[in-house]
């Protein structure tokens, strides 16, 4: 009978909405702020110190480096960003996706704004109004 009862417990847990999710990050963590601070003409070395090592960087093509951001937030929501840098030499010639994303695009937001996200989520779970 204990059996029955504990199973019965650990089947509605996932329902009533107390199983946690962890929010998701993988890949490159793309900051804004960095992109802001990319100048062509800045050498790889100064680039990779400030945004890390880049995820793609393909041997067959020496003058492009990709960086690829992930994030899913604990309700399920996915953003991807995609940057990509070009150099002329050792030098920075040109970037691709570093503008800052409009309103509607599903990029990663920076840390801030996934902090904001998962402070909310903890604060509405308190308050017993999670959606689902």
């Amino acid at each position: 009978m204990r059996k029955l009862v504990a199973l019965c417990l650990a089947l509605s847990l996932p329902a009533c909405g107390l199983v946690y999710k962890l929010p998701t990050r993988q890949g490159n963590v793309i900051e804004q702020k960095q992109l802001d601070q990319l100048k062509t003409g800045m050498t790889r070395d100064q680039v990779r110190f400030l945004m890390g090592t880049p995820l793609a960087a393909s041997p067959f093509r020496d003058d492009r480096w990709d960086y690829v951001g992930y994030y899913k937030t604990p309700r399920g929501q996915v953003f991807t960003r995609t940057v990509s840098l070009y150099f002329d030499g050792d030098k920075l010639a040109r970037t691709e996706g570093a503008a800052p994303p409009s309103g509607g695009d599903k990029t990663a937001p920076d840390t801030g704004s996934a902090a904001k996200e998962e402070k909310k989520l903890k604060e509405e779970k308190v308050r017993g109004d999670q959606p689902g």
